[in-house]
């Protein structure tokens, strides 16, 4: 393939990931800095926050952490194949018609490792984009592989009209560090920082309600201040997050009422207040 044929094909693609996301109001991307810090997790109960919230069918969320995809098993929807039509591939439905595409989907099963190189890994973030028939979205959440790595990278460069990214963290100094990194790295690609979210941040007892900093907290506010972001809440600890998660069953749907449910819910309330002053 020629140069000129090669720059033809990359614009004829570009174009295609225009016609897909103009039908999607907002794009947002969760970022952190390490692993362990819950982000799937985050972004599965965001995302049914989102829906509950008079977005039902209107919501999707592309899993772009291709070593540990892990959305579809959150969601109840794991071990499925994707289907196409003639408008392209169809994702994957899940609970309140959240609408979801993984790599866990192509792969022959759960034990296959994915290895590859970063070129391949923004081909196939290319492909996800230009080739999945999304629909009309409210929201696309966009769940990325911690650090600052190829996969952010191939977003920043596929959708340049991103309303943003989120930033999540825990309260332990290490991963307050390397939030900053985050900041800088959105910065510096031109990427608006909605803001930062503290998770498990504290735990609190479901039988008395008393709230124990089990690895302190204030570390998000505190960067968030730092850095002069909009700190946008603190998630408790909740053991039945993990164990709904492992189930396949959103959080936010099993337990309405829980401290943390009530803080996603806050959560989402911030994001579409910074989302309408835009």
């Amino acid at each position: 393939m020629t140069d000129l044929e090669t720059i033809k094909r990359f614009q004829e693609i570009q174009k295609r990931v225009k016609e897909r996301m103009d039908k999607v109001k907002h794009k947002i991307a969760i970022v952190s800095g390490k692993g362990g810090v819950g982000k799937s997790t985050f972004t599965v109960n965001l995302a049914i926050a989102f829906a509950t919230k008079g977005h039902m069918d209107r919501v999707g969320i592309l899993d772009a952490d291709f070593h540990g995809p892990s959305v579809p098993k959150m969601l109840g929807i794991k071990g499925q194949m994707v289907a196409s039509d003639s408008d392209g591939i169809l994702p994957l439905i899940g609970p309140l018609g959240i609408r979801v595409v993984s790599t866990e989907f192509i792969l022959p099963d759960e034990n296959t490792p994915v290895i590859w190189r970063g070129p391949l890994k923004m081909n196939v973030i290319r492909d996800f984009l230009a080739e999945i028939s999304w629909g009309e979205l409210d929201f696309l959440l966009i769940d990325l592989p911690p650090g600052t790595g190829d996969e952010a990278l191939s977003i920043a460069q596929f959708l340049p009209d991103l309303d943003g990214v989120i930033v999540l963290t825990i309260p332990s100094q290490v991963s307050q560090v390397v939030v900053k990194k985050s900041v800088n790295f959105a910065r510096r690609l031109n990427l608006p920082v909605i803001g930062i979210v503290e998770n498990m941040s504290g735990f609190v007892c479901p039988n008395c309600g008393t709230k124990i900093d089990i690895f302190q907290s204030g570390g998000g506010k505190k960067i968030s201040e730092e850095l002069d972001i909009p700190f946008l809440g603190n998630i408790p600890i909740d053991q039945r997050i993990c164990e709904d998660s492992d189930n396949g069953k959103p959080f936010i749907l099993e337990h309405r009422d829980s401290p943390a449910s009530k803080a996603f819910m806050e959560i989402v309330d911030k994001i579409e207040e910074y989302l309408e002053k835009r």
